[in-house]
């Protein structure tokens, strides 16, 4: 399979910090890499309703929930782009990625099946210092990836509050030039043992 690469936007801000470095990531792609870039606050997702007890699924043919269930569908490899907001993923992502749990269970799409052994990665940018803040960022990421049975690839990380601090990040810029060049390993929960 072709790799194509989604990248899920997820700030409130358009060409934000996180947004930068992810393009600076994605410019290292190899020519003929697909690549769909979604921005989660120009294609809002209404909020979710947890409806697996209650009623029938029905896959989505119009509007932003088609539209991000087909991408995510055809994505080999899907980039959450959020910055560190309260430590975690941002309101928009937590969003998208809820709606996951009702396309598990949409008729057709087979949704666990199809997305396991694809890979999930993740950019962000944080204003602290100490990157162990973003561990439940990355938590999130990984073991969400784990449940579907995906790769990781990991978290980008930089640092990064004004609009463009980033681009000051030497560390980040570097490790953003071989980030989607390295093997990602089957996600795994931290309880699961080889």
């Amino acid at each position: 399979m072709t790799r194509r690469f989604l990248f899920v936007l997820g700030s409130s801000r358009s060409g934000g910090n996180t947004e930068l470095l992810a393009r600076r990531a994605a410019e290292q792609l190899p020519e003929g890499v697909e690549q769909q870039w979604i921005d989660l606050a120009a294609h809002p997702l209404p909020d979710f309703e947890d409806l697996r007890h209650d009623s029938d699924h029905v896959r989505p043919t119009r509007g932003n929930v088609a539209l991000l269930l087909d991408a995510t569908l055809a994505a080999t490899d899907v980039v959450i782009v959020s910055p560190l907001y309260w430590y975690s993923v941002s309101a928009h992502v937590k969003r998208y990625l809820d709606y996951w749990s009702g396309w598990l269970r949409t008729p057709g799409v087979d949704f666990k099946a199809t997305m396991a052994g694809r890979t999930l990665w993740g950019v962000t940018a944080l204003a602290h210092e100490e990157q162990e803040v973003a561990d439940p960022l990355v938590g999130t990421l990984s073991n969400s990836a784990a449940y579907l049975r995906m790769r990781f690839g990991g978290v980008l990380l930089g640092n990064g509050s004004k609009p463009g601090d980033v681009l000051g990040d030497t560390e980040a810029l570097a490790r953003a030039k071989t980030f989607f060049a390295q093997d990602a390993p089957l996600a795994r929960f931290p309880y699961e043992t080889d």
